[in-house]
């Protein structure tokens, strides 16, 4: 049963009966049954999310995104609007993937506008991925990351 502070836009589709308290789904938003989605989220238009797909507490998912299988969103993550998630590195016409590689999304951790994230990665806790950069590999937590050559710690923030 979905709370009664759950809002869903009357142009979209949702089927899954996984969505917390206070979460938002805009406009134009489709979500497959399977998907688990957490407490006071904010889906923004445009969005489209798989069935297996969870996503945790207070993220904002900001429009145009595509969640694919095997994305996990933890804890108060930020995606900018267009970010691309992969979930096969060799896709093909008409082959369903048998196992999508999962894609792990750690607490804290805010992801700039246009960004592509490639399968099986894992971007740390509290690392900032930067607009428009392509992420080849496991981004470590604390990291600014602008392209796969040029990362660096980010400062104290507490």
């Amino acid at each position: 049963m979905i709370s009664d502070s759950v809002f869903i836009h009357e142009l979209s589709e949702v089927s899954t009966n996984f969505i917390g308290p206070s979460t938002s789904i805009w406009q134009f938003c489709v979500v497959l049954s399977g998907a688990k989605i957490g407490s006071n989220v904010n889906i923004c238009s445009h969005c489209f999310i798989e069935n297996d797909v969870f996503i945790g507490n207070n993220v904002t998912i900001k429009n145009g995104n595509h969640l694919y299988d095997g994305l996990v969103i933890e804890n108060n993550v930020f995606i900018g609007p267009g970010v691309i998630f992969t979930n096969d590195k060799y896709p093909r016409s008409k082959q369903k993937i048998k196992s999508p590689l999962k894609t792990y999304i750690q607490s804290g951790a805010s992801i700039g506008g246009g960004a592509v994230i490639l399968p099986g990665i894992t971007i740390g806790k509290n690392a900032m991925i930067a607009a428009g950069a392509v992420v080849t590999k496991n981004v470590p937590e604390e990291t600014l990351y602008l392209n796969e050559l040029n990362t660096k710690q980010l400062p104290n923030t507490k």
